[in-house]
């Protein structure tokens, strides 16, 4: 584990295990490089090195004032990777990571990506605008970014409990220590680095770097995903790519990684090995 300090002065900080092709990890908004700890451990076993990021402004990264937006997360994420001098590496976003991901291997990953994967991903715009109509209205965004403001805490306690993992639908059981860990995740980071992160994950357009992508990409998504509807998301990303290819999980909901962590590993390692 270790940090590196960006242009502008940010310290990223990074875990870096094992040994072979690299597989780096781009967490989630509020969460951190944590929320990835069971396909890290996973893949770390398999014979893979592994490499988690936090976000500027979350998890043990510094809580910086600024550059909370795409194109600050995507170069920041290039200058760990220059720094460990990764090649031939897999690069894996969940939500936010995925918007993080496609901006990477668009603008930064040349020569250095084997692969991508795009899990319960932001990309190509959540926002709804006039180019697309099926997006979340504005409000939702306002909602959340007043949510924030008003009770940080409650908030992200509510989010986890309730949407994310899919514990608010009928007959699910809700896991307290997957609550808490999500909650502490989020307290862990920097109230204005999330609150700012809304708009980068909400409002930046990923269509152009999609088009720009040219390895292998596979892009996964839930059904049941109440944060980011896949078919807003998924079916629209997977057309941009050239050479994309879809899983949908019937029942998945956003944070599917944790819940159902056996089947996603499974098909990531399946990927990564193809």
């Amino acid at each position: 584990m270790g940090t590196i300090t960006t242009k502008d002065g940010a310290q990223i900080f990074f875990k870096d295990w094992g040994q072979g092709q690299p597989i780096v990890f781009h967490h989630g908004w509020p969460l951190s490089s944590d929320d990835w700890d069971t396909q890290m451990l996973f893949f770390v076993q398999q014979g893979y090195r592994v490499v988690g990021i936090d976000r500027r402004g979350h998890g043990r990264s510094s809580q910086v004032a600024d550059g909370h937006d795409m194109d600050h997360y995507a170069a920041d994420a290039a200058a760990v990777v220059d720094h460990l001098d990764l090649r031939g590496a897999v690069h894996i976003g969940h939500s936010t990571g995925g918007g993080e991901v496609t901006r990477y291997v668009a603008r930064h990953g040349k020569g250095r990506v084997a692969k991508a994967v795009l899990m319960s991903a932001v990309p190509p715009i959540m926002v709804k605008t006039p180019d697309n109509p099926d997006g979340l209205p504005m409000a939702v965004f306002d909602g959340l970014r007043s949510d924030l403001a008003a009770n940080r805490a409650q908030f992200y306690r509510d989010v986890a409990a309730g949407p994310f993992y899919g514990f608010n639908r009928p007959g699910a059981k809700p896991l307290e220590g997957v609550i808490e860990n999500w909650w502490r995740q989020g307290m862990t980071g920097g109230a204005k680095a999330h609150y700012d992160g809304i708009k980068a994950f909400s409002e930046t357009d990923f269509t152009e770097d999609l088009k720009t992508v040219d390895v292998p990409t596979l892009v996964m998504h839930g059904d049941d995903d109440q944060i980011v509807p896949y078919k807003d998301a998924a079916l629209r990303s997977v057309a941009f790519l050239k050479r994309g290819t879809l899983k949908i999980y019937p029942g998945f909901p956003h944070g599917m990684l944790t819940t159902h962590a056996g089947v996603i590993n499974q098909d990531l390692l399946a990927f990564v090995r193809d």
